[in-house]
């Protein structure tokens, strides 16, 4: 494979690698080309536990399928063991040019009994676990982008790509606070992020990803939306490998879809209604104007959209 299509010699950092959509992920950036670093610490879905093996069972299996990969054991929420991968990734192999993180917990509740240490671990894994590789990446690129020659990452020859891995929980999802307010984070994140490294020749995307994963397991079974034969993980790692490759030059500050058939691009928030009071507003004139006039098209009553 040829063009800019090809992985060949990209360096590709996989957060969260060790199952599901991120598994699906390292071994199809490793099927292109790509030169694949496993991340994962090896927890239980509630976040629990360490298990350095299940990185490298994934690393293995992509070796033995002829690709090229190392496991990296570790918490990316962990800002000093994030900056620890990215430099451990540049020695290996002179370089990183994508990072995807697909690392996530669940810890469920409603929100007026979520235990705080629930909400808390939720959105540093979920969260700060986005922006602690994000911000290590970063400064490296923007060195790297400053220095010109000098071998290795100095210079770049392609775009740079963090994908930042969000979900439809930003919505508002039913008992899962914190994880919606993780993944409504991460979207914010991105847009801003991506206009702070966009002069440094770094796209920063968000992905929100549809597919089976033990995450799905953990909703009983007569409930859950989908089987993996309906929505097997694998259909998502194809756009991540896209995001991955210099296909998608100048693609940024997006959030985009993949799952079973389809791949989209998410709108941004935007104001639906306006209106303007050349006086200003008073709580007379809104509760008068505001449902008729100002938001007369718009429905006020949303608690049912996304639930």
């Amino acid at each position: 494979m040829t063009g800019t299509d090809s992985l060949d010699d990209a360096v590709c950092v996989v957060g969260g690698g060790g199952s599901g959509l991120g598994e699906a992920a390292a071994h199809e950036l490793a099927a292109h080309g790509a030169r694949v670093v496993v991340n994962d610490l090896g927890t239980a879905v509630d976040g629990t536990g360490s298990d350095a093996t299940v990185a490298e069972a994934v690393a293995g299996d992509v070796r033995e399928a002829g690709g090229t990969a190392i496991a990296h054991h570790g918490d990316v929420s962990d800002f000093a063991y994030a900056e620890e991968l990215i430099a451990d990734t540049v020695a290996e192999f002179g370089r990183v040019d994508f990072v995807c993180n697909f690392a996530g917990i669940l810890r469920d509740g409603m929100a007026h009994t979520l235990p705080e240490e629930d909400w808390s671990a939720v959105i540093e894994t979920n969260l700060t676990g986005q922006f602690a590789p994000l911000r290590a990446a970063a400064a490296h690129w923007r060195e790297a982008a400053k220095d010109g020659d000098g071998g290795g990452d100095a210079g770049f020859d392609r775009q740079r790509s963090y994908l930042a891995v969000s979900g439809g929980a930003a919505r508002g999802s039913l008992g899962q606070a914190n994880y919606a307010a993780a993944k409504a984070g991460v979207l914010g994140m991105v847009r801003t992020v991506s206009n702070e490294l966009v002069r440094s020749d770094v796209r920063v995307n968000a992905l929100v990803p549809n597919g089976y994963t033990r995450m799905t397991e953990t909703v009983p079974e007569e409930h859950r939306p989908y089987t993996r034969e309906e929505m097997p993980p694998e259909r998502v790692a194809p756009l991540v490998a896209y995001l991955a490759s210099e296909a998608s030059e100048d693609v940024t500050g997006c959030t985009l879809y993949a799952g079973g058939d389809r791949v989209g691009v998410f709108a941004d928030p935007r104001m639906e209604a306006v209106g303007v009071s050349p006086d200003g507003w008073t709580l007379a004139s809104l509760s008068e104007h505001f449902r008729e006039d100002v938001a007369a098209d718009v429905e006020l009553s949303r608690t049912e959209t996304y639930l």
